[in-house]
């Protein structure tokens, strides 16, 4: 769901990205690169939307799959000491905060990101005690996760993200299966975007600004909506067992601001990847906001949560 900062419905600098609304709210900075090299105008997401969005994202991610993890855990080969976590695209550390707590037995989180200040802030506001109330520590590491390798997953038990598939090329996804199954660790890989949304009331408009906003998220070959399903097949083509899960966020009135922030980022990339919608988009954005702070308006954001299981190799932890 990343982008440059777009221009709003209207024409005004509304400085959006995609989906995660605007950027540098109360003075923040936009945020991490997913990749080294990438413009510096090409942020990810910034802090103060990772924080709006972390309620909603934990009461979405499917809880059905952490039975089957949790036994595939319980059953890794050679474990010795604690589980070994690594967070991909970790942001402010919504998923260690989600996850640990879940999981019994001590665990050592490894936190990996391009931004210095959200590897920081997701260190300090880590949990740290399992379910069970073993010890949960953590490590920060800077880098480029698009490009992760089995070797810097050597010793691993698992591999989290949130919302990372879907501004992943395919390469990059296949890369990332390559490494999870040589690692021979499993995958939860949650809250990627599949291209559904509902909003209650229904507006003509809405099929328009959707099918705008899929074709953003597809730009320069990112996957977007087809993340999950390139996933899916690129861990099974490897030997591992997929299962996907949907986690829909579910804004109503409780969660007007989020609901407020995801619209003005959901149709200012319309616009930006159709500038024709414009002047529509304005009447439709203006008239979506005022039901949204009515208590007026219900949007459901369909994800799919992701679970691969390699098998095990000699080196998992």
């Amino acid at each position: 769901m990343a982008s440059r900062p777009a221009r709003g419905a209207g024409g005004t600098d509304s400085s959006v990205v995609a989906g995660a609304g605007p950027v540098g709210r109360s003075g923040e900075r936009a945020t991490v690169r997913l990749r080294d090299g990438e413009p510096e105008e090409a942020p990810r997401y910034a802090p103060e939307w990772l924080r709006l969005r972390e309620p909603a994202d934990a009461a979405a991610r499917a809880q059905a799959l952490l039975a089957p993890l949790r036994v595939r855990l319980a059953d890794l080969p050679g474990r010795t000491g604690a589980l070994a976590v690594h967070d991909l695209g970790c942001g402010t550390g919504s998923m260690g905060r989600w996850l640990a707590p879940r999981l019994d037995g001590a665990q050592h989180w490894v936190l990996h990101d391009h931004d210095p200040y959200l590897l920081h802030f997701a260190a300090v506001a880590s949990p740290r005690t399992a379910a069970d109330g073993s010890g949960v520590t953590v490590e920060t590491r800077r880098g480029d996760v698009a490009r992760l390798t089995s070797d810097a997953l050597a010793g691993a038990s698992l591999v989290t993200a949130s919302a990372l598939l879907d501004v992943l090329t395919r390469d990059e996804v296949g890369s990332l299966a390559d490494a999870c199954v040589g690692a021979g660790c499993p995958a939860l890989l949650t809250l990627s975007v599949v291209g559904r949304v509902e909003l209650t009331p229904a507006d003509p408009l809405d099929a328009e600004i959707a099918e705008a906003f899929d074709a953003h998220q597809r730009r320069a070959g990112l996957l977007g909506p087809d993340a999950v399903g390139v996933a899916g097949e690129a861990f099974a083509a490897r030997g591992a067992a997929v299962r996907v899960h949907p986690s829909p966020w579910r804004l109503g009135p409780e969660q007007a601001a989020l609901t407020e922030q995801w619209l003005r980022g959901w149709v200012g990339a319309a616009v930006e990847e159709r500038p024709e919608l414009t002047d529509r988009a304005e009447r439709y954005l203006r008239d979506r906001l005022a039901a949204c702070a009515a208590g007026g308006l219900r949007v459901v954001v369909h994800h799919s949560d992701l679970l691969a299981l390699p098998r095990p190799t000699d080196g998992a932890s």
